[in-house]
């Protein structure tokens, strides 16, 4: 596999400002190479990828603060325990949302997948940028890049936060969750007075206790 050449490899201040002007991104994750962009250019995930439209994206961010800003709901206890279990961490909560963000990362849905990554590198890259639209870094349907050389071979357009080697991924997609309401059976924004639980949607790397 060919070399990346250096001027794809961006640090993180100068990635950062990429993003902010729209652009897509390659950074690494605790679990897998992930694509990102600003929310408000969510559209241009699903273009890319060819990604069915009915497939949400998920919303990282670099703590559990920006993440909370971004639902425009409050959050529960039970939310705020599994986010202290989880993060940072392959976790990802679904959980019910409002506002610009969710009709740009789930047009027309009621919830949106949020998660707190166990890599620096990220991390910094999300305290500039703030939160990113992001899905793994394939084609809908192929296998998703396990390391930087493949996420760049698969999209040659795109920079990288660098600088390179990126940290060891462990190659196993995030464990999903989602708080439902049992009293409707689906997410749900309407909070108060309801009576919840928590739904495995994809096993992945963490194990929570009682899942």
């Amino acid at each position: 596999m060919s070399p990346i050449p250096p001027w794809r490899l961006l640090e993180p201040e100068l990635l950062a400002a990429r993003l902010w002007a729209g652009e897509l991104a390659l950074f690494p994750t605790d679990t897998l190479p992930a694509l990102g962009v600003i929310p408000s250019r969510a559209a241009l995930l699903w273009e890319l990828k060819r990604r069915p439209a009915e497939k949400p994206l998920i919303l990282m961010g670099a703590s559990l603060e920006q993440l909370q800003e971004a639902l425009e709901v409050p959050w529960r206890s039970e939310w705020l325990a599994a986010a202290e279990l989880g993060w940072p961490g392959a976790l990802t909560l679904v959980l019910p949302a409002h506002g610009p963000v969710i009709e740009a990362l789930n047009p027309g849905g009621s919830s949106l997948g949020v998660r707190v990554p166990a890599c620096p590198q990220a991390c910094r890259l999300l305290e500039l940028s703030g939160p990113l639209a992001t899905t793994s870094a394939n084609p809908s349907g192929a296998e998703p890049a396990s390391s930087p050389e493949e996420a760049a071979a698969l999209f040659p357009q795109l920079p990288l936060l660098g600088p390179l080697p990126w940290p060891k991924a462990t190659g196993q997609a995030s464990t999903v969750i989602a708080w439902i309401d049992q009293s409707a059976g689906q997410p749900t924004g309407q909070l108060d007075g309801q009576i919840g639980s928590w739904q495995v949607l994809r096993a992945g790397a963490v194990l929570l206790p009682g899942m």
